[in-house]
């Protein structure tokens, strides 16, 4: 056997270099590069083997171990998770840091390989700078926090132990069904010592991805089911496009004259005009989607976790619908008690549509279409909504005067619904646009119209606030001359814009749409929605009172943007908005930021869902009383898988 003598660290970036994967006969390398932010666990070991040995993959800088995180999320996100990027820190803060984004990763089922640095394995220099000691365990670190947000997790405590943990890792990177952030945990000693490797450990290793076909006997099951339907629905899940199953979806929908609607995943896998697409279903779903999903028989979902978003806390479907599920997880397939379709959605489909040849869904003519229409119309009255003209915020006395104060203090008119139909309108068909968090993630569910497929990468199954501005730098990493667009309130942009940053070094053109209302103004909805008074979800001056009832806080952010070396403007109508859209679009090779004032409470309604929250069963304030009660109602409704 040959063998070749590398340090631990050494090996692992070569190693990297030769991973590919494979599927419907296309092969490309799988690890696009790493992002790094040095530090004294991961800059002597890994700093020099990334220097020695990275030929093809790209070395990026980050600028928070968070934000870099989620840049390679957002990256295997809209490579439909073929194609990733690997992070790594140093020890302590730096892999802490990167906990929440490899949750973010393991709740939307995105491959992410997290490569922390950590004490030493020898522990002769312990406490070493920035370990945290803890006196039951000494074999426990910062890393081990890793274990309950990642897929799986590893620690190097030997160079030869790198040959196993790698294989694994690759396994669950590459499996659809099980992915989710990887850790391989590297204590800093280890890096740097050697070992003989065998040769063929670096040989290029090609991971097919297999497309799991369904069970014969399932799917005459399932044809059975759908055949009895009068009123079938199907539901489009991120599962459709990571499969690339967007033919096979439409071509099953339009011959069995099945409607569809969609989840957060699965929105753009076909265009929104299509005359069956209902658009999103549940909590942030759309009237025309919530009304037919709430009298169909049979729910037919593909590719979707069922998140209490999509089914309304399980509150939305008849209590005697059927569910018939699509999806290469076992684990996903079998809720809400559906039928378990276990196989991928681009081979599944097409058998279930032979299985039901000639069934045409019995809807009532036009029922389909009518909703449609009364969507359509409601779009039109968003998109016009002006200050004064259809805007009444939904307000109790303890602010009541907070959406009027704010047009004083931010000179603000706009409305988010008016905003976000004149970004839609704006921007190429091509472009893409990424979310996360706050109110957006509802309106964009609900308004956003994607002209083209695979144009909308919303982050909703941890919905991490700060995502929004490194993962719109993941995208663009991903679709190379395209434009993409963030779409971020201006909480999470204060929580994390860094990487904005790494945008401007890397001459990188993001568009960050930030709407400022000088508020968290989703919880805020929540929070007085639910008879409570606001409470530290405004950005208020302190008052004399004590409490947070002074004017708004009149942040500048874009002089923020471009103190980084961005170019920015501070938006106030929509003919300024369109006119910095058109300028912006002659811009290259510099990050853009539109300071949008939005006025509060200026955002989508409910459209006939509800969602479950922990309302107060006894409290001093009716208001609280009045929304337990209203939750009571809802409760005895809801399924109970």
């Amino acid at each position: 056997m040959k063998t070749i003598r590398l340090t631990m660290a050494q090996a692992l970036v070569r190693f990297l270099e030769n991973q590919y994967i494979s599927y419907d006969g296309k092969e490309h390398p799988f690890v696009e590069g790493v992002i790094m932010l040095p530090g004294h666990g991961n800059v002597v070991g890994l700093g020099q083997a990334l220097a020695q040995e990275a030929r093809r993959m790209q070395v990026w800088q980050g600028k928070n171990e968070q934000g870099m995180a989620h840049t390679a999320v957002a990256f295997a996100k809209q490579c439909k998770r073929k194609k990733i990027i690997a992070v790594t820190s140093s020890v302590g803060p730096g892999a802490a840091n990167m906990v929440t984004a490899a949750a973010t990763a393991t709740a939307n089922n995105i491959p992410v390989l997290i490569l922390p640095g950590d004490v030493y394995a020898c522990r002769q220099p312990d406490p070493v700078l920035q370990q945290v000691e803890q006196t039951h365990d000494l074999s426990l670190s910062t890393n081990d926090a890793f274990r309950p947000v990642c897929r799986y997790w590893d620690r190097v405590v030997r160079p030869e132990q790198l040959m196993s943990a790698m294989l694994s890792a690759m396994r669950v990177l590459t499996d659809p069904a099980n992915t989710g952030a990887v850790c391989v945990a590297m204590p800093q000693d280890v890096e740097g010592e050697a070992y003989d490797y065998p040769e063929s450990f670096f040989a290029k290793r090609v991971h097919r991805l297999a497309r799991r076909e369904p069970e014969a006997e399932v799917i005459a099951e399932a044809a059975a089911i759908i055949k009895s339907a009068r009123r079938p629905m199907l539901i489009c899940g991120g599962g459709v496009r990571y499969s690339e199953a967007h033919e096979e979806f439409r071509r099953f929908a339009e011959t069995t004259d099945i409607p569809f609607a969609e989840t957060q995943a699965g929105k753009s896998a076909i265009v929104w005009d299509h005359p069956l697409n209902l658009g999103g279903v549940g909590v942030t779903g759309c009237s025309a989607a919530n009304e037919i999903a709430k009298e169909a028989d049979v729910i037919i979902g593909v590719g979707t976790r069922y998140t209490d978003f999509t089914t309304a806390s399980k509150w939305l479907f008849r209590e005697d619908a059927k569910f018939i599920n699509i999806n290469v997880s076992e684990f996903q397939a079998l809720k809400l008690d559906a039928l378990p379709v276990v196989a991928d959605a681009k081979r599944a489909l097409p058998a279930l549509l032979a299985a039901v040849e000639g069934y045409k869904a019995p809807y009532a003519a036009g029922i389909v279409r009518e909703a449609r229409e009364r969507w359509q119309r409601e779009l039109d009255r968003l998109d016009a909504i002006a200050f004064g003209e259809g805007y009444e915020p939904e307000i109790n006395d303890a602010n009541a005067d907070s959406a009027f104060r704010f047009a004083k203090d931010l000179d603000a008119e706009l409305t988010q619904t008016a905003v976000l139909g004149c970004i839609n309108r704006c921007i190429d068909p091509e472009d893409v646009v990424i979310g996360a968090a706050g109110s957006l993630p509802g309106d964009m569910q609900r308004m956003w119209r994607p002209r083209a497929v695979d144009t909308y990468n919303m982050e909703y199954g941890y919905s991490c606030m700060g995502y929004e501005v490194s993962g719109a730098l993941g995208v663009k990493y991903a679709i190379g001359d395209k434009d993409v667009y963030a779409m971020t309130g201006d909480g999470s942009f204060i929580m994390l814009h860094a990487e904005l940053l790494t945008a401007v070094q890397e001459h990188k053109k993001i568009n960050i749409c930030l709407f400022n209302n000088a508020s968290y103004g989703c919880i805020n909805n929540l929070q007085v929605g639910h008879g409570n008074d606001s409470l530290c979800t405004e950005l208020r001056w302190r008052g004399e009172d004590g409490k947070f009832s002074g004017p708004f806080m009149p942040v500048d952010f874009a002089r923020i943007a471009e103190g980084y070396g961005c170019r920015s403007y501070t938006i106030h109508t929509l003919k300024e908005l369109e006119e910095a859209i058109a300028d912006a679009k002659k811009i290259d090779g510099v990050p853009v930021l539109f300071d949008i004032r939005v006025l509060p409470k200026s955002m989508t309604d409910g459209y006939g869902s509800w969602w479950r929250v922990g309302d107060t069963e006894v409290s001093e304030n009716p208001r609280n009383l009045e929304a337990y009660q209203d939750h009571l109602a809802h409760e005895k409704d809801a399924k109970k898988y």
